[in-house]
């Protein structure tokens, strides 16, 4: 605003990019989700490991992308396909999903609202017990990610999620306009990398931790996440029966605790 009253300056702008993707397994397409073009492999492998639809990495045998066209008759890489191991099937109750999943929720397209609630729920102090991590150690990690927060950086429309070791060590960064994606993204790239996530890491991503990056974060075996915003009752409600150690806020040099203070190196 001038003092001669508005202008306007004419300039190109970055805008994150925002496509579907289509996941196929052995040919039947399962789900539809809209995600940031990049790491789809990851996507794919994390989704169906997060879905329970495969125990593991190695059930699946290869991933391809399906080569489409969009309506000049450019190819777009919008489908994975998905090739099972012998022998392997999906997990029972795991069925072709006749809508899609937007890039602001990861559990719209379930079936049953009453499943995901009531999923057998991991028990992280079993696996995660003997983690610990130093609370300036974790003050520090959203700066480390802030600073690999590339598309971020461009177009200010993509949240990120990063998977810390418990001394601080960056293992990964992704990105996408959906933050549940970025968490799946995170997963498959574990999980391709052979990763045993009960063993201490951290997960902390850019936003609010609400209760489908939680479940996520369990389903995975990550004992401690921590969120840059708030979480929701339903993530702490999770947090609390899962014992997974949560954390919101975290905005150094000061952090707020929601469950799992025990995992924390505290006076």
């Amino acid at each position: 605003m001038s003092e001669t009253g508005p202008s306007v300056r004419p300039r190109p702008d970055t805008v994150a990019v925002e496509e579907p993707l289509e996941v196929r397994v052995d040919g039947v397409a399962l789900t539809t989700t809209m995600r940031t073009p990049g790491d789809d492999f990851d996507l794919a492998l994390g989704w169906l490991l997060s879905e329970r639809a495969i125990d593991r990495a190695e059930d699946v045998a290869a991933m391809m992308h399906c080569t489409d066209v969009d309506a000049s008759g450019s190819p777009t890489f919008n489908v994975v396909d998905v090739t099972l191991a012998p022998g392997v099937e999906l997990s029972d109750g795991v069925s072709a999903r006749h809508d899609y999943t937007s890039s602001a929720c990861g559990i719209c397209g379930s079936e049953s609202i009453e499943a995901v609630m009531h999923a057998d729920t991991p028990d992280l102090r079993a696996s995660g017990g003997d983690v610990r991590v130093d609370p300036e150690v974790l003050c520090g990690l959203v700066d480390t990610m802030r600073a690999h927060q590339h598309g971020f950086d461009r177009t200010g429309g993509v949240h990120a999620a990063a998977l810390f070791t418990t001394d601080g060590e960056l293992l990964c960064v992704r990105e996408d306009v959906g933050r549940h994606n970025a968490v799946d993204k995170l997963v498959g790239w574990a999980a391709r990398e052979g990763r045993d996530l009960r063993a201490g890491h951290v997960l902390v991503v850019s936003g609010r931790a609400g209760f489908e990056l939680v479940q996520k974060c369990v389903l995975a075996g990550i004992p401690v996440m921590a969120a840059v915003s708030a979480p929701t009752s339903l993530a702490v409600e999770l947090a609390r029966r899962a014992g997974l150690t949560l954390v919101g806020f975290l905005r150094p040099p000061r952090f707020t605790v929601y469950e799992g203070a025990e995992r924390l190196r505290l006076a």
